[in-house]
């Protein structure tokens, strides 16, 4: 399992190995290494030789190109695959984790909550690097600390499709990677939940350092609530709506961040104002 260090992971402002919708991360086989907010140039987050480059089809979306890049790195073990990257390296030019690949490309892949990223998974150096099937699962070693969330906040940044709150709040911002954690009143294994819940297939629970072997199924809940069921560190969500002070949205997003931190809404058919109180709630189908 290619293992990304904490040298590498505090490079970045946030990262996420489950919250996309596409089969790509499944099973944790790729991560997203989010910069800072306003950062547009792409830091290499591994070392290698350039490969090669391709210019990537990409979903229609009205606000986003449809064309991407893929760029290969041989590692000297796996291949690494980057998207999201308008590549300014050639093909046989080395590279060391931190040096400028490019800029940032915000194309059809993503989502309108979702912010610029890096998306990078690895491949067998003698399997196809041009294919994302059968890319390798992803370790982090990197401190990782869950926080309770009791599911409530005050709104303290709200766009057209998502709003984010002040709370959980990072209890020391710098020193490790936090994320919203599996409640503490259920027999789960300790961890923090990773993906969008529920409006990908699919989520995550990473365990605290050090990681965990692959465990039985386990109920995973929030706030109270039952979500999901992990096992190992996939999470199968329920049949569930969340729902913020009664109105339902389509999900949260969870992730792990170093710095600031809080409670991101994705609710394109619902708005929330800045310094608005929010009650989260989850209501099962049945």
């Amino acid at each position: 399992m290619p293992t990304l260090s904490g040298d590498v992971l505090f490079g970045y402002h946030r990262f996420s190995l489950y919250n996309s919708p596409y089969t790509a991360h499944d099973s944790g086989c790729a991560i997203d290494l989010y910069p800072e907010p306003d950062e547009n140039t792409a830091y290499s987050p591994v070392s290698g030789t350039v490969l090669g480059t391709q210019s990537v089809r990409a979903p229609s979306k009205e606000y986003a190109p449809t064309h991407d890049h893929l760029l290969l790195i041989d590692t000297g073990g796996p291949v690494a695959r980057l998207l999201h990257v308008e590549p300014a390296v050639e093909p046989g030019e080395s590279v060391a984790v931190g040096d400028p690949l490019g800029t940032l490309v915000r194309a059809g892949f993503f989502d309108p909550w979702v912010d610029n990223h890096i998306h990078l998974g690895f491949r067998p150096p003698d399997a196809d690097p041009y294919r994302a099937s059968g890319s390798l699962s992803i370790g982090v070693d990197v401190p990782i600390r869950p926080i309770e969330w009791d599911g409530a906040g005050r709104v303290v940044e709200s766009a057209e499709t998502y709003a984010v709150l002040d709370g959980p709040t990072h209890p020391d911002p710098g020193a490790c990677f936090v994320g919203i954690g599996v409640d503490g009143n259920t027999n789960a294994s300790p961890g923090v939940l990773d993906g969008g819940c529920p409006h990908y297939a699919g989520g995550g629970r990473l365990h605290v350092n050090p990681p965990s072997p692959t465990e039985p199924t386990e109920a995973v809940s929030l706030a109270g609530a039952h979500i999901g069921s992990a096992d190992g560190r996939d999470v199968q969500w329920d049949d569930i709506e969340i729902r913020a002070n009664g109105t339902p949205i389509t999900g949260l997003s969870f992730f792990l961040a170093r710095n600031a931190f809080g409670a991101k809404l994705i609710c394109p058919d619902a708005s929330f104002e800045p310094g608005e109180h929010v009650a989260v709630t989850v209501q099962h189908a049945d």
